[in-house]
């Protein structure tokens, strides 16, 4: 192994860590019409230029389906959550660009979350929350305020549907639109429904000759504007080929129908593989402080699936038809931000010293966990003491974070209890995630979702640990005096396939770390850096 000097605190030039980075001259020759994106929290990506544009991502790694509503001067946003808990974090802004996190809605595992539905009604906010799970179902659940707290899951019994959307009519009627172009009553509350489920829209259908991944109507979303009930609709598929997702929209004068496909159709698409966002779908119209009009959906970045489906913002113009039009583009340009409003400051620090109470829902996350799984972690004195669950990062509810830039690296010293195994990892879902963690005796390596070489561990019972994803190209280093020296680990790893076409799932690869064994790990210090 090669021995490198620590050339300051945590590489603010990075050159001194023996990773083979690109430096940044580099990326830029390799790519020399890319934008530049400003930065903020831990050089992570900001949308906001900061000179009257803004640059795509909105939210920047997996935010999928997003979900808008709003509410006087004040937008809120969450998206699908799926295995990831406390879930559908809210989000927060007042000029549309800048976005900040509040709480977690969901605290209670009810299934992987999907494309939920946000909405105020009678002074209540209500999610209405399709799951995957056994069986699948929506639920609902409502709060008095935004920040909670939040009711209980409430099971409507829809086992055959997801991507809810909740709509007054005109006559004040309250229904949920689902996907395939059927709805069904709400009653007077918003928390039972009414009746059945009956099929009220037939959605436009591509060609044949398109490639896509399917027909799969999904992810209605409706808005009243100038009398008129527009539905927006995703179909082709949510992956798959970079052509396939799309927005498509039909109008009404009523709730109740008959409903017009926009002879437009499809309003957003990809057409072409050198375009910056692939899959494009899911949109919400929201109107911006200045009475322009705008929409939100996601796409996927190319050649970056495993940032999962990223929240983009597209401008919009109603034409004299009385229909709407994207105006945007492939969205790979700044684009001027709609004014009025007040920034809020946009995304939060990664990097965790863990001097607060942990920041579960907001900032970090378990996957898949048991219903008392926030009881393994608690915070004293600088230190995240996590109760060891487990033999390995699949079966252990690791603790996630959502990293949203291309390269990025983070480190944290890690002290293991006797029996105990620790370490970080690039995870995905329990059958496909990367890493490193340690014993008393030996490292042990995660690679493609299982556990291999078993080399000696010099170290002992705790050491500092590092681990950088350059785009795709993963590396990890240990330190045994606290950072000062490091060593790089003599194992390395190509991440691009560890995305939702070759495993499925929705899912994004998510940095973070574990504790298996026996006892209780801490970790402290825990840094994180965009490259």
């Amino acid at each position: 192994m090669m021995r490198l000097t620590r050339r300051d605190a945590f590489g603010a030039a990075l050159a001194g860590t023996g990773t083979a980075l690109i430096p940044a001259c580099a990326e830029a020759a390799a790519a020399p019409n890319a934008p530049d994106w400003k930065r903020g929290f831990d050089n992570q990506r900001v949308c906001d230029l900061g000179d009257g544009r803004f640059l795509n991502p909105l939210l920047a790694g997996d935010h999928p389906d997003p979900a808008i509503l709003k509410d006087g001067a004040d937008y809120y946003m969450t998206f699908s959550s799926f295995d990831s808990y406390p879930g559908l974090t809210i989000w927060h802004s007042r000029d549309l660009v800048n976005w900040q996190p509040r709480k977690a809605a969901l605290t209670k595992n009810i299934g992987s979350v999907w494309a939920v539905s946000l909405e105020k009604h009678g002074g209540r906010y209500f999610l209405y929350i399709p799951v995957k799970a056994q069986p699948n179902s929506i639920f609902v659940i409502w709060a008095n305020h935004i920040d909670g707290p939040w009711s209980d899951p409430i099971d409507l019994k829809l086992p055959n549907h997801i991507d809810p959307c909740h709509i007054v009519g005109e006559d004040g009627s309250q229904w949920l639109f689902l996907s395939g172009g059927d709805r069904i009553r709400l009653s007077e509350d918003g928390l039972s429904t009414v009746g059945q489920v009956e099929h009220v829209y037939d959605p436009w259908r591509y060609p044949d000759s398109w490639d896509v991944e399917g027909f799969s109507p999904e992810g209605p979303k409706i808005h009243r504007h100038d009398g008129w009930f527009y539905m927006i609709t995703a179909v082709g598929g949510t992956a798959g080929p970079p052509t396939g997702h799309m927005v498509i929209a039909a109008r009404s004068r009523s709730i109740h129908g008959p409903w017009e496909n926009c002879p437009a159709n499809p309003l957003v698409r990809t057409t072409s593989l050198d375009e910056k966002w692939w899959s494009r779908g899911h949109a919400s119209l929201v109107e911006a402080p200045d009475g322009s009009w705008w929409s939100i959906y996601h796409g996927f970045e190319n050649g970056y699936w495993t940032l999962g489906r990223q929240a983009l913002l597209d401008p919009i113009e109603w034409t004299r038809d009385g229909w709407f039009r994207m105006k945007g583009g492939d969205l790979s340009k700044p684009i001027a931000k709609p004014k009025g409003g007040a920034a809020v400051p946009h995304g939060q620090p990664l990097s965790d010293d863990f001097s607060k109470p942990l920041q579960l829902g907001q900032k970090w996350n378990f996957f898949k966990p048991s219903p008392d799984e926030s009881k393994r972690a608690r915070v004293a004195g600088g230190t995240l003491l996590l109760k060891a669950s487990g033999k390995a990062p699949a079966d252990s509810s690791p603790l996630l974070l959502i990293a949203g830039d291309t390269g990025y690296q983070f480190e944290c010293d890690i002290e293991i209890a006797p029996g105990g195994v620790a370490g970080l990892v690039l995870f995905y879902d329990e059958k496909l995630y990367c890493g490193l963690g340690f014993d008393e005796k030996r490292f042990v390596t995660h690679q493609y979702g299982i556990e291999r070489g078993r080399p000696a561990n010099p170290h002992g019972r705790r050491l500092r640990m590092r681990v950088t994803n350059n785009r795709h190209i993963v590396a990890y280093h240990t330190s045994g005096d606290e950072g000062r020296t490091w060593q790089r680990f003599d194992r390395g790893m190509e991440v691009s396939g560890y995305h939702h076409n070759v495993r499925g799932g929705f899912l994004m690869l998510r940095p973070g770390l574990y504790s298996a064994g026996q006892g209780e790990a801490r970790f402290r210090d825990f840094r994180f850096r965009a490259l």
